[in-house]
Parts: structure tokens; C-alpha cells; sequence
């Protein structure tokens, strides 16, 4: 048998069992992969996954996983606020790593963790891999070709709503169905920019390369939310707005808000001279890309299109979550670099951060970060 690389799966959480566990104890990825150690600071829910998904060891400490010599990589499914951390003490361990979004919450954090990989041989892929969706390419593409003129802006953004409350893994009694959501809700990674609207920023930036300024407004707007009958304060930002410049005059409207939704969550909308893109439309008729009817027919989507979203992968959630791993475990093994890189990664933080900066300080900030775009 070819080798096989043994995955850590960081943190049994939502995430870390719908994205991770449950997709990669498949028998269709044993050939190139296994589930190695699981790690939470439950122990209890450590061992409740470990059992449940056929992972070979089961962990409390972090450290613990790291000093596992059968991982040779780790998928990081803890709060956001935890990456940095985790990721730093991962890449020194030698530790080729998956960030689940949102990779870290500074762009100077981000900055660090690329520049250890790199001195370390470590690779790194920081999900969502959004350019990977074939309609995302061919969206680009159409507007490079001029499909609807000069472009004028764009809009994106995502709304939190009480998703987190309401997901069936907290729902239940025991320690793998009653998973509390409350890290959203506060600092440090907490907010829907952090959390959801990272995904419109990753497809806008995607198609129309990095942007150059921000300015936005920003604010805690709930203060409390109940999860199973308590109260839990809230003090991340949940209602954001921001402003970006892609230089020569085209701009775009950016939201992480707690309510309401102008474009399809993911998928920005673009407008110019000659007409817009809204969703999978070119002026209000389908934008043709292969294997339409398959995504069209899918319950998951165009998540049904990516590379390893196969079989029964197309019938189960988070399987981005489970693509963006797998195109870790390729490069790792093939050499092959994903296009789901930490720079461009890096530069949707630097947007998020800076966009908190203007609506702090009233000014626009300039943005220095860049990454390679997807190759037309």
C-alpha cells in the first residue's frame, strides 16, 4: 500500500465531526488517509468521537496530538480565536496544517504562521476554498472577458441569525449532540465577519483579485443570546458594514450583520455597464459551467462539484470543509499546491481587520497584503 497520511482532527465540536470525522472515516479516503488522534479539552467528547468514527487515539491536550508520531497532519476545527496558536505550535512540531476558516483574526498572526511554514517545510491550506467552485472560475472569467461591461461594484456579506443556536449537534443529551455554541458570540474570532461573511470575501477577492482600502461602521448590537435556557453576554461585533476599493473607481458593499441578506450567502453579486452576475446568472439567464445539472440537483449544491466531494460526500454537510482537507492531503503526498492558499487566506483577515480599524478610528485604511489569484 502507498503511504498514507494520518490526520488530527482538532477539536470534536460542529465542525470537527460534520466536516472532519464524519467524511474522512469513509472507506473511499482510507487509501490516502486515517484518522490518527482526535483531540478536545472534553475528554469525554474526545473519546465519544474517537469511538464513533474509528479514530486510533483519543487526546485532551492539544500537546498531546502533537507528540502523536502517526499525525502527520492536523485540520484545526476549534474556535477561530485559537488558530494562531494552535496552528504556531503545529508548524513547529512539524505538522502540515488545515485552518478551518477563518485562518486567524490578525493579518500579522497570519504573516507569522506563513512565514514558520515556509522555513519549516510545513504546508499550509486555510479554508474556504471558494475558486475551487467551478461557477466561481467561470464567473471570473466572464468578467474579465467583459460579459457585463465596466464593472461597477459588488456586494456580499452574510447575517449570523440564530444558526448556531439551532444546529442539530447541540440539540441533544450527550457530549457528541449538546456541543455549546457560545465561542461565536465573544472575542477573540467571535462575529458573522469571522465566521460567515469570510466566505463572500474569499469568492469576492477570488474573482476580482485583492483589494486596495477599507472603511466601515462596526458594533455589538445583541449584548446577550440563550443557548438551552441560559443567558451568555455577547461581545463580538455582529453588526458590520464595510466599504472596499479594487482601485480604478470599482467598489464594493461588504456586511457580517446579525439580520438580513442582499446577495446569495458565498456569492456576491457584481453589476456594470452592460449588466450584472446575481447568483448562478448572467443578466437573468444561467451561467453555463460543467456538470451544472449535478449541482443543480444536489441537495449540498455546488459543493457537489468540488474535486473530492464524491459518492456519499455529496449527500452529507460541510463537505468544503472536507475538500479544503483533502487538497492538504494532496499536496502533502502528490506536490501538487492547492489554490487554497494562507496568502489569499491572509488578505480576507487583513479586509476583516482593517474594516474593525476604520470603524474604530473614522479613517480608511490602506490594505498591504496581496496574493496570486486563481490563473484565468
Amino acid at each position: 500500500m502507498a503511504r498514507r497520511l494520518g490526520i488530527g482532527v482538532v477539536g470534536a465540536g460542529s465542525i470537527g465531526i460534520r466536516g472532519a470525522l464524519e467524511h474522512l472515516c469513509l472507506p473511499d479516503v482510507q487509501d490516502r488517509t486515517f484518522l490518527a488522534a482526535v483531540c478536545d479539552p472534553e475528554p469525554e467528547r474526545a473519546q465519544a468521537a474517537a469511538d464513533r468514527y474509528g479514530v486510533q487515539r483519543a487526546y485532551e491536550a492539544f500537546e498531546d496530538l502533537l507528540n502523536d508520531r502517526r499525525v502527520d497532519l492536523v485540520t484545526l476545527c476549534s474556535p477561530i480565536g485559537l488558530h494562531y496558536e494552535q496552528g504556531l505550535a503545529a508548524i513547529r512540531a512539524g505538522k502540515h496544517v488545515h485552518f478551518n476558516k477563518t485562518m486567524t483574526t490578525t493579518a500579522a498572526e497570519a504573516t507569522h504562521l506563513i512565514d514558520e511554514a515556509a522555513a519549516r517545510g510545513v504546508k499550509l491550506v486555510a479554508s474556504p476554498g471558494q475558486m475551487l467552485r467551478p461557477i466561481n472560475r467561470e464567473i471570473r472569467k466572464l468578467i474579465l472577458d467583459g460579459a457585463i461591461g465596466r464593472l461597477s461594484w459588488a456586494v456580499t456579506g452574510a447575517a449570523f441569525g440564530a444558526y448556531h443556536e439551532r444546529e442539530d449537534v447541540r440539540q441533544g443529551a450527550d457530549v457528541l449532540s449538546n456541543i455549546s455554541p457560545i465561542w461565536y458570540w465573544r472575542k477573540p474570532g467571535g462575529g458573522p465577519m469571522y465566521d460567515m461573511t469570510v466566505y463572500g470575501l474569499h469568492t469576492l477577492t477570488g474573482v476580482l483579485g485583492p483589494a486596495r482600502r477599507a472603511a466601515g461602521f462596526s458594533g455589538v448590537a445583541i449584548k446577550e443570546r440563550e443557548f438551552r435556557g441560559q443567558p451568555y453576554a455577547c461581545d463580538a461585533d455582529d453588526n458590520t458594514v464595510l466599504l472596499l476599493d479594487f482601485g480604478h473607481e470599482v467598489y464594493a458593499f461588504v456586511h457580517g450583520t446579525f439580520a438580513g441578506m442582499v446577495s446569495a450567502f458565498g456569492g456576491p453579486s457584481y453589476f456594470g455597464a452592460r449588466g450584472s452576475i446575481q447568483g448562478g446568472t448572467l443578466n437573468g439567464q444561467p451561467i453555463g459551467y460543467p456538470d451544472r445539472e449535478i449541482a443543480e440537483s444536489s441537495r449540498i449544491g455546488d459543493t457537489a462539484l468540488l474535486p473530492h466531494v464524491v459518492g456519499p460526500h455529496r449527500q452529507m454537510e460541510e463537505a468544503h470543509v472536507f475538500e479544503d482537507t483533502m487538497q492538504l492531503v494532496d499536496w502533502v503526498l502528490d506536490g501538487k499546491p492547492s489554490i487554497v492558499t494562507a496568502e489569499h487566506a491572509r488578505h480576507v483577515i487583513e479586509i476583516i481587520e482593517a474594516g474593525y480599524r476604520a470603524a474604530e478610528t473614522g479613517t480608511t485604511q490602506e490594505l498591504t497584503t496581496t496574493f496570486q489569484p486563481v490563473a484565468d
